[in-house]
């Protein structure tokens, strides 16, 4: 999903947005085609909450990489920082869980 919300600003920045945003809907529909599954199958053994932590915690790790590799952005501490928040979240989502 990474990609099909940011990629296009580098790799189709001379097209008009249109093309970008058909190109974009095509990624992200084979993202979702996996996805929709993966929470079905996890919504067995995980709660609502717990697969929305899971999955922003998914976002930031793909992101970061992306960022910094694809688009060429400088690594900031700020991604430590929220990286920090994300390991709170996760606990308070999954503590008392075993």
């Amino acid at each position: 999903m990474t990609y099909a919300w940011y990629g296009h600003l580098k790799s189709l920045a001379a097209k008009p947005w249109y093309v970008a945003a058909v190109v974009s809907w095509g990624i992200a529909l084979f993202e979702y085609l996996l996805q929709v599954p993966a929470n079905r199958i996890g919504y067995t053994a995980l709660s609502l909450g717990q697969l929305k932590i899971l999955q922003e915690i998914i976002t930031l790790a793909v992101f970061v990489p992306f960022a910094v590799v694809v688009m060429k952005q400088p690594i900031k501490l700020d991604f430590l920082w929220a990286a920090l928040c994300m390991c709170g979240a996760a606990y308070f989502m999954f503590r008392g869980t075993a």
